[in-house]
């Protein structure tokens, strides 16, 4: 995860964040950005990995990033998650961390 703490307090593109041609490329797809963003506010992605979905959840402060967190959504109700085992992160993170990276990167660059 120090691979993220990078984009805290970057400023979030929300343009960006909106392009699903853009996001595609990364294998994630936007489940959730208001519009406009509140001054406080959650932003929420879907990426697979292992045939499950992995919520990526972007808390947005005053434009900001202030955190992260990965959670995998329950197949059966999709409004409960429940958190990603050290060893699932680990292999997570070694299969889509590449792309998470290109995604964060995208979603704090300048609009394209």
């Amino acid at each position: 995860m120090r691979r993220f703490r990078k984009y805290f307090d970057k400023t979030f593109n929300a343009v960006n964040a909106k392009n699903a041609a853009e996001l595609c490329v990364f294998g994630i797809t936007c489940k959730s950005l208001s519009d406009p963003l509140e001054d406080f506010d959650e932003v929420e992605f879907i990426i697979d990995f292992a045939n499950q979905d992995v919520l990526i959840s972007i808390v947005v402060q005053s434009d900001k990033i202030k955190r992260i967190q990965f959670t995998l959504l329950d197949p059966e109700n999709p409004d409960a998650v429940k958190g990603l085992t050290e060893l699932q992160l680990r292999d997570f993170l070694t299969l889509r961390g590449d792309k998470l990276v290109g995604f964060f990167d995208y979603i704090t660059g300048p609009d394209l």
